[in-house]
């Protein structure tokens, strides 16, 4: 194995995530592939499509070359209309051909994993052009294979793997946006702090503190009379911030503490996943 040691628990986290995927879609009949998942706009296929796509990619194939329809009312942006080509070119797919396809698409990606010899710091093509880091590039991928095996889980009712590797790289992603949620979006006070405390499956307690010029900090230490908190299970924390779910659609899972019109401004801007 030439993987990084710094690079093995992303793949350990990809692994287990799309071969759950891949246990959960198997046997569907052709009419639950047509099933609404809480990713907007997408059913089980779209979604089953674009974690193929998302490995297409990583794996290094071109994109295909598509044209997309314009009444996709759930695409309003460019990043939307990238991540959709990949998803609408196959929405004539049958089950048969999904499952071959993903199939196909792990035997291929793990042969690259046990050949991949770059370091972590190596550059590497994004979305839309972007470059980053190769060990990024697989920590937002885990991430992302994670949050849709989640969103299959839910639309066909089998519940499960929410304290998976995948769950614990997916904390590590969503809390790292919190700073600028908390400062930047939510315009918490100067010279502040905010409390998290999150139960269930995956549990911790985090404190953003805001210094004298406005920037959020993460940190693990509590703090003493922080001027707004929320407390909630770590399944309506994903998917607040994955943004599966209105704020008003979980409030009664959400126990506020402190100002709040600080607490409603940072579950207005919690969801934050492109």
């Amino acid at each position: 194995m030439s993987l990084h040691p710094t690079l093995q628990p992303y793949a350990d986290a990809w692994s287990h995530s799309i071969e759950a995927i891949s246990e959960l879609v198997q046997p569907l009949p052709e009419a639950d592939w047509n099933r609404r998942t809480p990713c907007p706009g997408w059913s089980v296929r779209d979604v089953v499509s674009h974690v193929i796509g998302l490995d297409s990619e990583m794996y290094g194939d071109p994109r295909p070359i598509h044209t997309l329809p314009r009444d996709l009312f759930h695409v309003t942006n460019d990043h939307q209309r990238y991540m959709e080509m990949q998803v609408d070119v196959r929405r004539h797919h049958t089950a048969p051909e999904m499952t071959s396809e993903l199939e196909l698409m792990i035997i291929r990606r793990n042969r690259q994993l046990r050949n991949e010899n770059r370091a972590p710091g190596a550059t590497v093509r994004g979305p839309l052009g972007t470059e980053l880091t190769l060990e990024e590039s697989m920590r937002r991928h885990a991430f992302a294979v994670w949050a849709h095996e989640q969103d299959l889980r839910a639309a066909l009712g089998h519940p499960g793997n929410l304290d998976s590797p995948g769950a614990h790289v997916a904390r590590d992603v969503l809390l790292d946006e919190l700073p600028r949620v908390v400062a930047e979006l939510a315009q918490a006070p100067r010279s502040s702090a905010f409390v998290i405390d999150v139960h269930g499956p995956v549990e911790f307690l985090r404190t953003i503190r805001v210094d004298i010029q406005g920037r959020g900090t993460l940190e693990t230490a509590p703090a003493l009379g922080p001027v707004a908190g929320l407390s909630l299970d770590w399944e309506t924390y994903v998917r607040l911030a994955c943004g599966r779910v209105t704020a008003e659609a979980v409030k009664d899972r959400v126990k506020t503490e402190g100002d709040p019109d600080l607490a409603a401004a940072i579950l207005r801007y919690f969801a934050v996943t492109p």
